[in-house]
């Protein structure tokens, strides 16, 4: 069921775009988007456990997901460019990280006693910084792919890196139970990644030629204005 919540950012994400951004998406693209929203929940319909508490931060977390992709799109062509909204967006959460640390006292308290009896040694250090080191690169990278595509896209990003380690994980890990919604399920969701994925990039490059043919016509009538 946490899946197929969280599906949701997708269609929030291209929901705020019309609304924030202006973009209409094509039909090709909704439809792709109803798969996996589809798909993922056939693949949970018999998870029909309830946590109201659970559902509210999930549907909180996905409003966040889809609103800071939609402003980080919107915000790429200001003067701050991609660095700044790395550097700004880090900063500006530094402080209300540093006060749930201090107000969460049994982890403050677990830390305490782990610094204590020694385990902070050199090689937890070395892998928490390699920790810090892909947490950047993971931030880079989203911001990029949203610079370079859209917001849309990069949410649909996910689903299609999973799409992999699924089938992977249905082959090679004894722990998947095997049921035909499921199954099912997960083949409609990938299929509706895929098919994002040929529509979007197939129109970007129709797009693209489109552009240079225009562009190589008002070349050709400068020239023969010029003769």
């Amino acid at each position: 069921m946490f899946t197929v919540l969280r599906r949701f950012s997708i269609f929030l994400t291209m929901l705020f775009e019309y609304f924030i951004l202006g973009i209409i998406p094509t039909f090709g693209v909704k439809f792709s988007v109803f798969l996996m929203i589809l798909g993922s929940a056939i693949a949970a319909m018999f998870d029909l456990s309830f946590d109201s508490l659970g559902y509210l931060l999930i549907c909180f977390n996905n409003f966040a997901t889809a609103l800071n992709g939609v402003y980080m799109k919107k915000k790429l062509n200001s003067k701050a460019g991609k660095n700044g909204l790395l550097f700004y967006n880090s900063l500006f959460m530094l402080l209300p990280l540093i006060g749930f640390i201090l107000l969460n006292n049994e982890e403050t308290e677990k830390l305490r006693i782990y610094i204590d009896q020694g385990y902070l040694t050199i090689p937890v250090l070395l892998f928490l910084l390699l920790s810090c080191i892909g947490g950047l690169l993971l931030n880079y990278s989203v911001v990029l792919c949203t610079s370079h595509n859209s917001a849309l896209t990069t949410v649909c990003v996910g689903p299609i890196k999973n799409m992999f380690v699924t089938y992977i994980g249905m082959i090679s890990s004894g722990d998947y139970i095997f049921t035909w919604n499921n199954f099912i399920g997960i083949n409609i969701s990938v299929f509706g990644s895929i098919l994002y994925t040929y529509v979007t990039f197939r129109t970007n490059e129709r797009i693209i030629s489109r552009t240079d043919i225009a562009s190589i016509k008002i070349k050709e009538g400068e020239r023969e204005t010029l003769l």
